[in-house]
């Protein structure tokens, strides 16, 4: 068998391979052959069909099967041969495939870029370096403490943390517009779920007062119509009400699952979960710090094929319905381009999973659902779900081994734990 390599620019190669006629011949005789002597035809006995007769008959039928049954296996045999990965099923064009003849193809595929351990780590992280303060358990504490307070109406004006409850209706230049009104909404001043602008004028009204309001949508509204437009709203106020905490007891403690050491155990309870969100957090900075990095330190070209395909799996999340396709593309690009890096980083230096650390990320997720161990088996009934974990894990695994083994530099800086969980919400958008 002959094979010949073209490199027709980039990633792409055409592969020509010539199979000698005899290889497709004899396979073609030895399966008539065979069919002589089990064929069914009127006028012969059973085995007893002449070769010319199964010949004409189903020749050429299984020639077809034959050279199929050939190519595929030639290409393998090529590719093996060359020390080729493909990305994807090779696009083939028969150039010759008559009986007497060798058989010859030309196939076209995109292949995996050729990396061979040599990245450049020429570049500088900077690691948080977060202390869980007694402050910060307090205020993740009043937290908790306002998402289970109440309400009591009261007889005065409204103030800033006062939840007032309003029926609206706005126009612009005297025309209504979509989701321009409504009746009998709460809303907690101060708490900015409004318009700029809208809540402030709230302040100093009471129950039955009305008010028509002025204010300017941000120029980035999601609403295009309205995206940075005066409005008007006439608004009236059916109630005020002020925010009233309850206790921090044990009755407290209990409606969080601490049933024994009251307050005591919920702090404790509330510095754990604290100190897993911080180490996610952590590790999310550093990841994407080390992506970055290398994204910018090693260009590397990418088959179209990968892109594509990645494209897809995008769209078929909830995270991806709706992007803008430019954006759908470059985040597609360059998610395939980290994966051949730390694809590259993982074949180089011999990193193996660790099962018992996905085991851990299994836990950790199960835990905030009220039947772990349902989660858990879930997962490890799931391979699609589990597949996602291990390459999660298999990212942080070659992410330390960058941190700790490529000679990168490494800053320390010292940052708050509400400092870094708002870097991480500013982050998400």
């Amino acid at each position: 068998m002959d094979v010949s390599v073209e490199n027709t620019g980039g990633l792409e190669r055409r592969m020509t391979v010539r199979v000698p006629a005899e290889r497709i011949d004899e396979e073609v005789q030895s399966r008539l052959e065979s069919m002589s002597k089990t064929v069914r035809l009127d006028g012969f006995r059973p085995g007893k069909v002449p070769l010319n007769v199964i010949e004409k008959k189903y020749g050429k039928q299984v020639r077809l099967e034959v050279v199929d049954e050939v190519v595929n296996s030639s290409m393998q045999e090529a590719l093996s041969q060359e020390s080729i990965r493909p990305v994807g099923r090779p696009s083939v064009e028969p150039k010759a495939m008559q009986p007497g003849e060798p058989l010859e193809y030309v196939a076209t595929f995109e292949v995996f870029p050729e990396l061979h351990g040599m990245l450049d780590y020429g570049f500088k992280v900077t690691k948080p370096i977060v202390e869980i303060t007694n402050h910060d358990v307090e205020n993740m504490l009043g937290n908790l403490q306002r998402q289970r307070a109440t309400w009591n109406i009261v007889e005065r004006a409204a103030q800033q943390g006062d939840q007032v409850n309003i029926d609206f209706e706005g126009t612009i230049d005297g025309a209504p517009f979509a989701g321009n009104k409504a009746e009998q909404m709460s809303l907690v001043l101060g708490a900015n779920t409004m318009i700029p602008g809208f809540e402030d004028q709230l302040t100093g009204l009471s129950a039955g007062d009305e008010k028509n309001l002025n204010v300017t949508f941000p120029v980035d509204y999601p609403a295009a119509e309205v995206a940075g437009k005066e409005a008007e709203f006439q608004v009236k106020v059916n109630s005020v009400s002020e925010q009233v905490l309850p206790d921090l007891d044990d009755d407290f403690a209990h409606a969080f699952g601490i049933d024994e050491n009251g307050m005591d155990g919920l702090r404790e309870e509330i510095t754990s979960n604290m100190q897993r969100e911080l180490n996610g957090l952590i590790t999310s900075r550093l990841k994407e710090q080390v992506f970055g990095g290398l994204l910018k330190a090693n260009p590397v070209d990418v088959p179209r094929t990968m892109i594509e395909s990645e494209i897809q799996h995008l769209q078929s999340q909830e995270s991806g319905k709706g992007m803008d396709p430019a954006a759908l593309e470059a985040a597609a690009e360059r998610r395939v381009k980290l994966g051949v890096l730390i694809s590259e980083i993982v074949k180089h230096n011999n990193i193996q999973i660790d099962p018992d650390r996905v085991r851990t990320v299994v836990d950790t997720i199960a835990a905030s659902y009220e039947k772990p161990e349902e989660v858990v088996q879930w997962y490890y009934g799931n391979q699609e779900m589990l597949a996602g974990v291990q390459s999660s894990v298999m990212e942080e695994l070659a992410v330390e081994w960058v941190m700790t083994n490529s000679g990168i530099e490494v800053a320390e800086e010292e940052t708050g734990f509400s400092d870094l969980v708002d870097a991480a919400l500013k982050s998400q958008g």
